[in-house]
């Protein structure tokens, strides 16, 4: 569990393993040792300066089927030289990953890319969610939403629960794949992501999902493809 700090191994030893121990020390063992809690760096949501936001569609909404709401963000993934971002989309219905880039930018052109090809291989959906990050403020990826007749849904200000539900997968995928393991090379890296994407969206069940995969899920109304 690498993404546990300090507070929290202090209280897991403790009660859980019966060996007593402040915070203080445990900081103190961490820092001897030169390991540190791995957690999101840098804040990838703020919107650009003069960009126009919009409101927040899915308050209240009912989702009841694939293609009717997608939601979209950005990650920042460690390399042990540098870093890259990954581009998500994932189905808000059934929890299915329609598309995905790794870039080392953050420019809105891959943002556009990973929309262009989910929608080239899944279809267009109605509404895309997004938090007020500049690469969803920004005119271009604006008004590509618009050219598919996609209306466009971002969260509120500081509200990161309003796209709950890719954040819930990037969680994910870096406690269960990123944060245990080491990439030596952007090309590893984008190989382990192709392959943790598979196993997630066609083996794994879900248990909010009935213990169906997102794959099945989503097939209940369109064919599913492999996106990696």
């Amino acid at each position: 569990m690498p993404y546990l700090g300090t507070r929290k191994i202090a209280y897991l030893l403790t009660h859980r393993d019966g060996i007593r121990i402040g915070r203080d020390l445990v900081r103190k063992y961490m820092q001897e040792i030169g390991i540190r809690a791995l957690y999101p760096k840098p804040n990838l949501s703020k919107p650009g300066k003069g960009h126009k936001t919009l409101p927040y569609l899915l308050r209240k909404k009912l989702i009841y089927m694939p293609n009717q709401v997608w939601a979209v963000d950005i990650t920042y993934i460690p390399l042990r030289r540098g870093h890259l971002y990954l581009t998500a989309i994932i189905d808000w219905y059934s929890r299915y990953i329609v598309g995905w880039v790794l870039s080392d930018t953050l420019e809105a052109s891959h943002v556009i890319e990973a929309v262009k090809k989910a929608i080239s291989v899944h279809g267009v959906p109605d509404i895309i969610n997004s938090d007020q990050g500049s690469q969803f403020t920004g005119m271009e990826y604006q008004q590509l939403l618009k050219s598919y007749g996609i209306r466009q849904s971002m969260d509120g200000k500081g509200r990161w629960i309003d796209n709950v539900i890719i954040e819930r997968w990037f969680r994910s995928l870096k406690v269960e794949y990123i944060y245990i393991n080491e990439y030596h090379s952007p090309r590893e890296l984008e190989s382990f992501i192709a392959n943790y994407i598979k196993e997630y969206n066609h083996l794994r069940p879900h248990q909010n999902l009935d213990n169906r995969t997102p794959c099945i899920l989503y097939t209940t109304a369109f064919n599913c493809k492999s996106v990696a």
